[in-house]
């Protein structure tokens, strides 16, 4: 028998971010170490009744009990940090991010105490050893928020490079432009394997400069004679800039709304990456006693969340701010795909209260912090990589990324197009998909996070769409007879007072179906049930079309002798 060990091969492993948007997470593992980049969230569609949040499932971390040498961040967004206080309960090891990104993290984890966390900051400058293993170095990035970096990791197989979230802006509203010369130190060292941000990747040309945006919103405040409201992500720093520096120059005070940009507004304005001079940022309080055309509001609810302060404000349920006739609106966001319908009916409400909304993409208040199809040939040639892994994006921009990628001479099975639990193996200078772990989705529910699953939200869903249906009945369990009943009661599936007859006809086919239980039957309860449920199911469907979801229930009534 040979003792030989297995050659150790370097695999890569999304746990998320791939075939989708957000839910950001992916391993890089050699033996028993790993570094994990990235730990975003995603926010639910509309399918996850009362689901907060979705984060990935660690379960394939915690089983394997993998040394996790760090947590490395690229950049502050929720889509990149938004699982870490759900996730380090569990994992004992240490964040690494740049400033902000930091920064952004702490005041996370502040709103979540529990977890015992170790941040460290990183220098895009400087490089970082974890292990004989794992050596990392940085690029800085262009996106919709400061501080993003790019990662290279050198490893005994190779360099892999996570691009993370990017545009190529030649006018960055920071200064600070992709290191370009870095990029193509990479190209010319080798690298083995590239995980690509394909989000834009079916647009075509270039994504346009921040900048573009901050000329329009000049051109807003130069014009406007009526107060100005903008709901922006509360990350976008530059374009909180953008609307700083626009107020001072048109003499506007400003308020801020929403308890998530006041934070991201304070915390960037503390660290030195946002501007703002001294007495024009008024309380929200104050903002009813300012002049109309003297005021500005920065607020959320760019994607007309249900909670945010804009969507309040356009439904005029918010305490402090309300619209006046001839408000300028302006929604400096793409709708997030499955955030239309929520973002249209923020804009119809504004339309309802007078308000001039400017809302559209080609009214120049926003622009994508991700690169477009001609960006995405650049990324590619300056690293020139051996093996593509298309991020970020859903399946077909991840398609359209391939198609890209073959255009400038890579071979189709050269880019892996992968979902979450996709095993990515290289060694020896060659890449392959070698088969899954598991993966998925944990949903969060208030506090309760795991807990909601599949079946739960198929049962929400039921509830939601043919309500339910209860059926109570009384049983003499010792004798095995049936005291009382059926009584029903439903609750989203018919008007009660419009439907008797139809309620009348169900007691009596369920009362016949009950009575050819015998004796010994009344005592398995959940036999009783089940003919109940499936008598009540087919009724219901035969006299409506419909299947509500139905609840038997069996209440003992059995007096002792005395």
């Amino acid at each position: 028998m040979s003792n030989k060990k297995k050659k150790k091969s370097l695999e890569l492993i999304p746990l998320g971010g791939v075939g989708e948007i957000g839910k950001n997470m992916f391993v890089l593992k050699y033996g028993n170490e790993c570094i994990v980049m990235d730990a975003g969230l995603k926010f639910p569609d509309e399918s996850m009744l009362g689901i907060d949040i979705v984060i990935p499932d660690i379960s394939y971390l915690l089983e394997q009990k993998l040394n996790i040498l760090g947590i490395i961040l690229t950049h502050g967004h929720e889509d990149h940090i938004g699982a870490l206080p759900y996730i380090m309960e569990d994992i004992d090891a240490p964040i690494y991010g740049t400033r902000l990104t930091l920064g952004l993290v702490q005041a996370k984890f502040m709103e979540h105490p529990g977890a015992n966390v170790e941040t460290r900051e990183i220098n895009p400058e400087q490089d970082l050893i974890l292990s004989d293993s794992f050596k990392l170095e940085f690029f800085r990035t262009n996106h919709s928020i400061p501080d993003s970096v790019g990662v290279a990791v050198i490893t005994p197989e190779g360099i892999v490079v996570y691009t993370s979230d990017f545009k190529f802006d030649q006018t960055p509203v920071d200064g600070k432009i992709t290191d370009y010369y870095k990029l193509a130190e990479l190209g010319r060292r080798g690298v083995i394997a590239a995980l690509l941000d394909s989000t834009n990747a079916d647009r075509p040309g270039y994504t346009l400069s921040e900048k573009e945006v901050g000329e329009s919103i000049n051109e807003i405040f130069r014009l406007s004679r009526s107060r100005i409201i903008l709901a922006t992500f509360a990350s976008n720093i530059h374009r909180i800039q953008q609307v700083v520096d626009a107020a001072v120059r048109y003499n506007r005070k400003i308020g801020i709304v929403g308890r998530s940009i006041v934070n991201s507004v304070e915390i960037s304005t503390e660290l030195g990456y946002l501007r703002i001079p001294d007495n024009i940022i008024v309380d929200v309080d104050k903002i009813k006693d300012i002049p109309n055309e003297k005021m500005a509001v920065i607020t959320t609810g760019s994607q007309g969340e249900p909670m945010s302060a804009l969507t309040r404000i356009s439904k005029s349920e918010h305490r402090q701010v309300e619209i006046f006739p001839g408000d300028t609106v302006i929604i400096a966001a793409t709708p997030i795909p499955g955030n239309e319908k929520l973002v249209s009916r923020t804009v119809n409400n504004l339309f309802q209260l007078k308000a001039d909304v400017i809302y559209r993409p080609i009214s120049g208040v926003h622009v994508s912090g991700h690169a477009s199809e001609e960006e995405i040939k650049l990324m590619i040639n300056l690293l020139q990589p051996d093996y593509l892994v298309p991020v970020h994006g859903e399946y077909r921009q991840q398609a359209y990324c391939s198609q890209i990628a073959q255009k400038l001479g890579m071979k189709e099975d050269n880019v892996f197009l992968v979902k979450p639990g996709n095993v990515m193996e290289f060694s020896n200078g060659k890449g392959r998909q070698a088969g899954s772990v598991s993966a998925g989705r944990v949903l969060v529910d208030g506090f309760g996070v795991g807990d909601v699953g599949e079946v739960v939200i198929r049962d929400r869903q039921m509830l939601s769409e043919d309500g339910i249906v209860i059926v109570v009945l009384a049983v003499d369990q010792d004798n095995g007879v049936v005291l009382a009943g059926p009584e029903i009661i439903t609750r989203g599936f018919v008007y009660v007072r419009e439907s008797v007859d139809l309620l009348e006809k169900a007691k009596e086919s369920l009362s016949k179906i009950i009575d050819k239980i015998n004796s010994d039957q009344l005592q398995e309860w959940n036999k009783v049930k089940a003919k109940v449920r499936d008598a009540a199911s087919s009724f219901f469907y035969e006299h409506t079309g419909r299947r509500p979801m139905i609840m038997p229930i069996v209440i003992d009534v059995s007096y002792e002798d005395e």
